[in-house]
């Protein structure tokens, strides 16, 4: 773990990219300070009758460009600097994507595995009922995120829908489609990735066949991000969830790993053929062992802060896709950057899961609903559009594609904030 706070962490980021790009210093000042935090109890009455009560957040970390927009998780360890870092991280990804939306994120400090389908339904309805004066289709629309899902997401539609007596599917994205769900979010975020690879890819002559891959995390977008480059051709040698991890240098039959893992919930090397899963021969190892594979690409996709100054010297991929939120610590970026380890940023990498979110709240807002095959190349073609982008700030620039993503953030942050009014305007410079 860093030492330093997540928010802190992160901001650390701004400190390194204010060197090779010039964004009026107020720029600066604003994203060091969220613009409001939330904390509230919600209540939940256990089948057994008794009574226990959770400690939720939101944060709204940012609005120049647009309403916030962020995940609500539930976890043990969700904290309010958690919140703010990954609030943070929102405002520069959905600048990244030139989206008309600021930052926002929140979650319940809770483990859901520990509550029946009943409890869970009460708590999420009880954290909207808490929140819904800070949430809106125009301030701050959630969306799913670690160990929530879009059951979860029509429960917390339904239940703003009770409390402010209108129909508002727009104020949640990740929804069913039943219930105003776009098609293609469900693997939005895998998806978006798999841009990310398969354009570098085609940069760097990878032949998929002879192109290795591990996976540490196997939840929705691990799954996802596995199916998309099985179906290309690349070699998934391991994949990992909470329990552990399995390592094959042969590779997996994906389509019966995700078979087995949903059906089971264990994660287990098989083969299956129709509904017959057989055990097939792999090792176990840890997820800590994952992540140091001699692999060609490494794909974190659980929580933060999984390769740290403790073990990145130690990581011999030679590319990560950053899938999930903060898999690297501010400390650990110079360690890899000195292995000539390149990394595609999380602010770019997993972006893929709020680009379809916002074409979902366009269809909510306008009635005008897409096919699957028209989110998707919607989705294809602006993540090509801001990786080309990425890559030739980060060559004009000579640095990192982080730091690359983070300027091509705050430029358009910059931009916001200039035309609001700085210092330059008010002073008569501007």
């Amino acid at each position: 773990m860093s030492d330093d706070s997540p928010f802190l962490s992160a901001l650390r980021r701004l400190d390194a990219v204010a060197e090779v790009v010039d964004i009026p210093e107020e720029t600066f000042l604003r994203l060091r300070h969220p613009k409001a935090v939330l904390t509230v109890s919600v209540p939940l009455r256990r089948d057994d009758g008794s009574l226990e009560i959770f400690t939720a957040h939101r944060v709204h970390h940012n609005d120049l460009r647009g309403p916030g927009k962020g995940g609500l998780r539930y976890h043990p360890d969700v904290t309010l600097d958690e919140c703010k870092a990954l609030a943070f991280w929102m405002t520069c990804k959905c600048a990244v994507m030139d989206l008309p939306y600021g930052g926002a994120k929140g979650g319940i400090a809770v483990d859901p595995k520990s509550l029946s389908l009943l409890e869970l339904e009460r708590l999420s309805r009880g954290l909207i009922r808490r929140i819904a004066e800070f949430i809106g289709p125009q301030l701050d629309i959630p969306a799913p995120d670690v160990y929530t899902n879009e059951r979860i997401m029509g429960w917390m539609m339904d239940e703003y829908a009770h409390v402010v007596r209108r129909h508002e599917p727009a104020v949640i994205t990740g929804k069913p489609l039943a219930l105003g769900g776009s098609h293609g979010r469900s693997d939005a975020t895998a998806r978006g990735g798999y841009v990310c690879i398969a354009k570098l890819a085609e940069e760097r002559g990878w032949k998929p066949a002879e192109t290795t891959v591990a996976i540490q995390g196997f939840g929705n977008a691990g799954q996802g991000i596995a199916r998309l480059l099985d179906e290309a051709g690349y070699r998934i040698i391991a994949v990992g969830d909470s329990s552990g991890a399995i390592f094959s240098e042969d590779g997996f039959d994906v389509p019966s790993l995700i078979k087995a893992k949903n059906e089971t919930r264990k994660l287990e090397a098989v083969y299956c053929e129709g509904s017959i899963c057989d055990q097939v021969d792999a090792n176990r190892i840890s997820n800590a062992e994952l992540l140091e594979l001699d692999v060609d690409i490494l794909i974190p996709a659980a929580l933060e802060d999984v390769i740290t100054t403790d073990n990145a010297a130690n990581i011999k991929a030679r590319t990560i896709l950053e899938l999930a939120n903060g898999p690297v610590t501010s400390d650990a970026d110079d360690i890899l950057d000195e292995a000539g380890i390149t990394v595609i940023p999380d602010i770019l990498a997993n972006a893929g899961g709020v680009t379809v979110s916002y074409y979902e709240w366009v269809q909510n807002r306008s009635g005008d609903y897409w096919s699957a095959d028209e989110v998707r190349q919607r989705l294809e073609n602006r993540m090509s559009y801001q990786f080309d982008r990425v890559m030739e700030l980060a060559a004009e620039k000579e640095i990192s594609l982080r730091m690359a993503a983070y300027a091509l953030a705050l430029k358009r942050l910059g931009e916001s904030a200039e035309a609001v009014g700085t210092r330059d305007l008010f002073n008569g410079k501007d």
